[in-house]
């Protein structure tokens, strides 16, 4: 099989209703006739997604992403896009779907085409987070951040992006005042959520906000790993689970029943079964849960002998 392109994109654009309507009707066509898999959100406030195919028929759709949200070059009217390789196809099917925002932060009134931070190409990184007086913050949740994240970052430790306004009102200030940093510095997967989560904190009036531009992704794919301050793999929400700093697959696999990533030594845990429980949810699932998740994975792994003969 040839490598199929995997592309992560989002683009902050206004869409009336029309325009929504008519793009959930197109996509999944155009993603049929090219073999391409993986989901793309639309709401109001723009689209989001990643998507997995033949070369051509990824940048195909993606131009058609263009043409039908008539988007320009400039930061406001683009397409933020995160390309990466892969030898395997890691999306079962193609789904567009209507979301009421197509990265949830709770807030309605945060929109980063108003105000946002100040953007950090992945180059100046490495200056801005050595600086003793840059707060730098994990905006991702915390199954995320457990296997990979910046030196010296914080983690919030939040379950869902949701969580971070409150995390941030009731942990954030009091972390610069008793640290005397000046300035905040946001990373995520791919920028998205530090697009609001920073026009979140500049409407609240928190100061000097900085973000890295394209996210981790687009570092990992620019500053050579002798040079990087990225420890550990990167989560990503597709079938690879997890990236390396070369931007491919990494050690960590998916947990089937509570969608956790775990370590190879997490695997060899006694208390680890394929498809049935892991370290994580060892204690959260009932003997008939259990029995149904076993029942689940003999299904997947004759499906994949099957296919292997």
């Amino acid at each position: 099989m040839s490598r199929l392109l995997v592309a992560a994109f989002y683009a902050f654009v206004p869409l009336e209703q029309g325009q929504r309507k008519l793009l959930l009707e197109q996509l999944p066509i155009l993603a049929s006739k090219g073999k391409v898999l993986g989901s793309v959100l639309v709401a109001d406030e723009g689209v989001n997604g990643t998507i997995s195919g033949p070369q051509p028929a990824v940048e195909a759709l993606l131009e058609q992403l263009r043409q039908s949200l008539q988007l320009g070059d400039s930061h406001y009217e683009r397409l933020e896009v995160k390309r990466s390789w892969t030898d395997q196809p890691v999306f079962r099917r193609f789904k567009a779907r209507r979301k009421k925002e197509i990265v949830t932060i709770g807030d309605g009134g945060v929109d980063p085409r108003a105000s946002v931070g100040t953007y950090v190409d992945p180059k100046d990184w490495n200056a801005l987070v050595d600086d003793p007086e840059t707060l730098v913050i994990d905006t991702r949740n915390s199954y995320e951040t457990a296997i990979g994240t910046f030196e010296g970052a914080i983690d919030p430790g939040t379950e869902s992006f949701r969580d971070f306004p409150k995390w941030a009102e009731q942990h954030l200030k009091p972390l610069l005042e008793e640290n005397g940093q000046k300035r905040v510095a946001m990373f995520c997967t791919g920028g998205i959520r530090c697009e609001k989560a920073s026009s979140y904190l500049q409407q609240q009036g928190f100061g000097e906000i900085h973000h890295l531009r394209g996210g981790i992704l687009s570092y990992l794919e620019q500053v050579p790993e002798q040079q990087s301050r990225w420890r550990g793999e990167c989560f990503v929400f597709d079938q690879r689970v997890a990236l390396n700093h070369q931007l491919e697959p990494g050690q960590h696999s998916l947990c089937h029943a509570c969608g956790f990533p775990v370590s190879p030594e997490q695997r060899a845990l006694s208390s680890y079964i394929k498809g049935v429980q892991c370290l994580h949810c060892v204690d959260h699932f009932s003997d008939a849960d259990r029995q149904r998740f076993a029942m689940r994975q003999r299904q997947i792994d004759a499906a994949a002998k099957r296919k292997l003969s």
